[in-house]
């Protein structure tokens, strides 16, 4: 019996919408350009009239003190007797009544007075307008800072949410509230992609755990067949060869997938984060490639000071190991040696590893970081590796906020300093 097909269902509509809804009255809209043209606009009048009150005042107080008459009549008696005195007119003052003066005289020194009293009003109103214009920029500095840090104070929570943000906290959200402006507009912005990063990094590391189960899983069957059939006394010599040869190619498989995921995994920032020195660190990798370089006569040394740094310790714990790897498998064929060091530097965490080897020009340095990359040569088969060591260890270095740095040796061989914050 046959079935009728079903037919094809339209895809849901996309939940988030970048565009956002223009309001009916757009130039009601409360901008920043407008609060900032009516507040600042506001404080300029503001203090345009307290200036011109203080102006007005000042005046009237110099036109009522210069408009007082230059001379008091102390006495006066018949036979034109007028005795006078005056506090700005020295002249009238040294003789005391107007028998001592000529007319001319008389209205001379009056003329003198009136024009010191004038000036002496002119230069009081300037200077108590300059005091006055002094403490109202004062006032209006202390007030523009202050209301320019209310207005802009969204900025800085946008940017703190960005900073956590940047601590590989995804869950965080501005959640501005206040009116409707472009502070707000790009807070909400900034929110729903941040929406869309954390589900992204989620389907991520979900995509990681499921890929490390799937690979891993048929790798791990692979090696167990091979070496039931290698455990096999009665097997022929060829077939032993070649399960050899398979397990060592399964082998490196695995070393690779191990490193895809690790790579991936330290792409993100460092979440939980716990005290662990890099002494330790170094010396466990040390340790555990004691037996590869003294089959290679390679020689190990070095002093490592304590340097305790807030981190993931497994992952450092790679960045040591895959250093010293390099060190020893990229040395000298005789008289080879790997000097590891560790030290608190600058208020830093430094681990360095230097050895002999063959010689690396200069240009040739950034390229060994890039994934399947190695001196002179591309993604070609090696029993010294996958080629992600290093970039492993710069993934590593960033996810904890540091950075590595190589320099060629002379006479041959690296200088690795990775540097990561206390």
């Amino acid at each position: 019996m046959a079935t009728t097909p079903t037919p094809a269902q339209t895809p849901p509509k996309p939940t988030w919408d970048p565009r956002r809804p223009q309001p009916p009255f757009p130039w009601l809209r409360p901008t920043i350009r407008i609060r900032l043209t009516l507040l600042y606009g506001g404080m300029f009048l503001i203090a345009g009239i307290l200036l011109l009150s203080i102006i007005y005042l000042l005046a009237a107080q110099a036109i009522t003190t210069g408009n007082m008459p230059p001379f008091r009549i102390v006495s006066f008696s018949q036979g034109s007797q007028l005795k006078i005195t005056s506090d700005y007119c020295p002249a009238i003052n040294m003789a005391g009544n107007t028998s001592g003066l000529s007319l001319q005289d008389f209205n001379d020194a009056i003329s003198h007075c009136v024009d010191l009293r004038r000036q002496s009003a002119l230069d009081d109103l300037l200077s108590r307008s300059l005091l006055a214009l002094l403490g109202l920029a004062v006032i209006a500095f202390a007030f523009g800072y202050a209301m320019a840090g209310r207005v802009l104070s969204p900025l800085g929570r946008i940017t703190r949410t960005a900073r956590q943000v940047a601590g590989s906290d995804l869950s965080r959200r501005i959640e501005l509230d206040g009116p409707d402006d472009e502070l707000k507009e790009l807070a909400d912005t900034f929110d729903d992609m941040l929406e869309r990063l954390e589900r992204a990094f989620t389907a991520q590391q979900r995509f990681v755990g499921n890929a490390s189960h799937e690979l891993r899983t048929p790798l791990a069957i692979n090696r167990t067949l091979l070496e039931v059939h290698l455990s096999d006394p009665n097997a022929p010599v060829e077939l032993q060869q070649l399960g050899r040869t398979l397990l060592a190619t399964n082998e490196r498989s695995e070393q690779l997938v191990e490193g895809l995921l690790l790579l991936a995994r330290s792409d993100n920032q460092i979440v939980e984060r716990k005290p662990v020195d890099l002494a330790e660190v170094a010396g466990q990798a040390v340790d555990q490639v004691h037996a590869e370089a003294a089959a290679k006569g390679v020689k190990i040394s070095g002093e490592r000071k304590p340097a305790v740094v807030q981190g993931n310790g497994v992952l450092l714990e790679r960045i040591a190991l895959n250093l010293v790897q390099n060190a020893v498998r990229y040395n000298m064929a005789e008289n080879g040696w790997v000097e590891v060091t560790t030290e608190v530097e600058h208020g830093e965490a430094v681990l360095t590893v230097s050895n002999t080897g063959p010689v690396v020009p200069a240009y040739e340095v950034d390229n060994l970081f890039e994934p399947f990359r190695r001196l002179r040569t591309e993604r070609t088969g090696s029993d010294k590796g996958v080629g992600l060591g290093l970039s492993i260890v710069r993934s590593v270095a960033r996810a904890h906020g540091g950075h590595i740095v190589a320099q060629p040796r002379e006479g041959g061989g690296l200088v690795m300093r990775v540097t990561l914050p206390l």
